[in-house]
């Protein structure tokens, strides 16, 4: 693995097929809980996430967007979390996500590890 491998990026982690954005949007909770089973934890979250659905297609269904700060390794690890929790019946892709799109994942994974910065301190 290079070095590369282990730097954050934006992905986008899409759960494709929906019939409608209420059905997407049903699956929020659900990933939600996997992606952060303690929601009251201290910060810094493992991976920043947030969600937005999307226009899927000429059949006119909705994809519910995940979008990851992370590693690539990690988001697809995410992904087949994702896959998994969801079943067959929905397509699951990680892609590159754009990271003007996605600005608070990043605002959010540098306030976050400047805090665990300042908790570990020096010596530490």
């Amino acid at each position: 693995m290079s070095p590369a491998d282990n730097q954050p990026d934006v992905y986008e982690i899409r759960i494709a097929g929906h019939p409608s954005t209420e059905e997407a949007l049903a699956l929020q909770d659900p990933i939600q809980r996997l992606l952060c089973p303690d929601p009251d934890h201290a910060p810094p979250c493992e991976v920043p996430w947030s969600f937005t659905v999307a226009d899927d297609g000429p059949d006119h269904s909705t994809a519910l967007v995940l979008g990851v700060y992370t590693s690539e390794g990690q988001a697809k690890r995410l992904a087949a979390q994702v896959r998994t929790l969801v079943g067959e019946g929905r397509d699951v892709a990680v892609s590159e996500g754009d990271a003007g799109e996605w600005g608070e994942l990043v605002e959010q994974y540098r306030f976050e590890r400047g805090l665990r910065s300042e908790r570990s301190g020096p010596g530490q």
